[in-house]
């Protein structure tokens, strides 16, 4: 099998606010006019997480990926990090280099800035494929408690975040042996936990900047703004949204699916029962199809004339 960097497509730089930005583009048909899938990955991951989706899905559709800032080789820069300004940089990355409509397809916090997109830029999104969906708006919670939470969980992010205790635990956290450790609680079968994946999380962890970036995400983590969540953005949401769950994810409760199939009932919920939290590195041969059937379904009577794109 080839090297992961080989099989997620021709991979480039872009320069995004004075930024790098690393992106990936793959598909088998250049002239093709069906829609373009644009992949955001996981908190943690990176483009070579879906080193099992593009070479499948490419040979259906035009496929691109980005590391949103901070991840994966793009730039570990001090920045007000969070889901605002991931769905600014992958907005302006669909106008620089592909202005038609896509489908979104992400994993986790991907999934969290897929919804975020099209709630704010309806006009870039013919479709969502979210594989699992952190979004804790569903969850009804008292003023009280809320209003004791937060304030604590702040004054906790502070004394973590600050250097003396933050960078001795980032320093042990990455290495090798205790990411695969801790991957193997998301991947309950352990399928396709190897040394690829160890090293496709690893390395970007130990980059310039990495400790002081992931620092200021955990510090700068704030709540979603309203218009961002699940339970404003879904009920107004009028595309085809596709909803895939692990039923052995063990970091965003499956339970949590249910209630997004009710804030809008047309939402295609389907679940993975052996799965955990990423089914689509976990057992692409049962998430692929599941993708591309979907897609199958509807999108070839909404098809979009391909344009010339940037960069390709």
């Amino acid at each position: 099998m080839q090297p992961w960097h080989d099989r997620i497509g021709f991979q480039r730089d872009w320069f995004w606010r004075g930024w790098k930005i690393r992106y990936s583009y793959s598909t088998t048909m250049p002239a093709s006019t069906e829609i373009p899938l644009l992949l955001i990955h996981g908190f943690g991951a990176s483009i070579g997480h879906w080193r099992h989706n593009i070479p499948i899905l490419s040979q259906h559709h035009p496929v691109y990926a980005l590391d949103l800032l901070g991840f994966g080789a793009s730039e570990k820069a001090i920045a007000a990090y969070g889901t605002a300004l991931w769905v600014e940089q992958v907005y302006d990355f669909w106008q620089q280099f592909i202005r038609r409509p896509v489908v979104l397809v992400g994993n986790s916090l991907g999934s969290v800035v897929c919804v975020g997109l099209a709630a704010k830029h309806p006009d870039m999104v013919a479709g969502l494929a979210l594989i699992n969906l952190p979004d804790f708006s569903a969850v009804e919670m008292a003023g009280w408690i809320r209003k004791i939470i937060q304030p604590l969980g702040n004054w906790m992010k502070g004394l973590f975040t600050l250097s003396p205790i933050f960078v001795p635990f980032f320093r042990w956290i990455r290495q090798p042996h205790r990411i695969r450790s801790w991957v193997g609680g998301a991947y309950p079968n352990g399928n396709n936990v190897d040394d690829e994946l160890v090293e496709i999380l690893t390395h970007p962890a130990h980059e310039l900047g990495a400790a002081r970036t992931l620092a200021g995400m955990i510090k700068g983590q704030r709540q979603l703004p309203p218009e961002y969540t699940a339970r404003y953005a879904l009920p107004q949401i009028a595309i085809p949204i596709l909803l895939v769950w692990g039923l052995r994810d063990t970091m965003v409760p499956p339970s949590l699916a249910r209630k997004f199939v009710e804030f809008n009932p047309a939402v295609k919920l389907v679940e993975i029962p052996q799965a955990g939290h990423c089914p689509h590195d976990e057992c692409p041969d049962v998430f692929n199809p599941i993708l591309i059937n979907w897609l199958q379904s509807w999108s070839s009577s909404t098809n979009i004339p391909a344009s010339e794109a940037a960069g390709n």
